[in-house]
């Protein structure tokens, strides 16, 4: 049977326990299910609460949802609960969590004056969490992604309209304000479905020993994240969200330079080569001259043309 802890785990074949008689035992496991089920109420609280205006704990609400989808996979892999049911729960609660609500939230803080435009980047931004959430269930790999995660999308969402409703309060955005948030909706949406790797946190193993300047850093990291939690989870987030792009143009360019050289290395070669054959032609199409052993006055007269001769 499967499970997969949305993004952040691999699935791994298991079989469900059976009874003293042989037969498997029906039933579904409680608590990993029962964490899942945390994640989806987290995500109908912030679809509620952002429907009612109260955008920040609607934030808040999602980076819960967050913690518990990471949280549900890695309890079912400890305690051996993985199942095919969980594997389908969790998806479902995923598209909740970090499709529908981020996008709703958005839709209520700044994009609905917007009107037709608004309700497209919405749109746009909930079918492509599905379709990323469809890809992932189908093919996935250990050490990458393909196209950015829904729970990071999605924090890049709750992260701006956190900053802006703590800075806003109760005033309306202006539509510039709107407008910047339906590019950055629908920007997130597309990244999800593109074609960008992006670094998996499943390579990151806690039982291995770190070196002592991991754990400092890690202080100094939550140091500096308690300081102004939003604004620092926002960086952290649109950072990993454009490091695919960053990722990909890199390795481009440097695909575009090493043509370059080898061309320009192919292309002195070539002109050696030429200037090589080209003496050894010379040598062997020179004839003896009318004073040389050999030579007559009937003697064909060589053309500088090759295999053409003049009578």
């Amino acid at each position: 049977m499967l499970h997969h802890d949305d993004e952040h785990d691999e699935e791994i074949d298991v079989r469900e326990p059976e009874n003293g008689d042989g037969r498997r035992r029906r039933g579904i496991y409680l608590v990993p299910n029962l964490i899942t089920t945390g994640a989806l109420f987290a995500g109908f609280y912030a679809i509620v609460a952002g429907m009612n205006g109260h955008f920040i704990p609607a934030a808040l609400a999602i980076f819960v949802a967050m913690a518990l989808d990471t949280a549900d996979g890695r309890v079912a892999r400890w305690t051996r609960t993985e199942s095919r049911f969980g594997a389908e729960y969790d998806s479902l609660s995923d598209m909740v969590a970090f499709g529908v609500a981020p996008a709703l939230v958005a839709f209520s803080w700044s994009l609905q004056p917007l009107g037709k435009i608004g309700w497209v980047a919405t749109f746009v931004y909930m079918a492509c969490a599905a379709l990323r959430l469809a890809r992932f269930n189908t093919k996935s790999s250990l050490a990458t992604f393909t196209g950015l995660a829904s729970p990071s999308a999605a924090a890049v969402i709750a992260c701006t309209v956190w900053i802006w409703s703590d800075s806003l309060g109760d005033a309306e955005p202006s539509l510039s304000v709107a407008a910047l948030m339906a590019v950055i909706t629908a920007g997130m949406g597309l990244l999800m479905v593109s074609n960008f790797e992006y670094y998996s946190p499943k390579v990151m193993s806690a039982k291995g020993r770190v070196p002592f300047i991991t754990m400092v850093v890690a202080v100094l990291i939550f140091a500096v994240l308690l300081a102004d939690p939003p604004r620092v989870l926002l960086v952290l987030f649109v950072g990993y969200a454009l490091s695919g792009p960053v990722q990909y143009l890199w390795q481009w360019r440097r695909r575009r330079r090493a043509a370059h050289a080898g061309g320009g290395s192919d292309a002195v070669a070539g002109d050696l080569g030429g200037e090589t054959a080209g003496e050894t032609a010379g040598d062997a199409g020179e004839t003896p001259g009318p004073d040389e052993p050999g030579s007559s006055d009937t003697a064909h007269d060589i053309d500088p043309r090759p295999g053409t001769y003049r009578h």
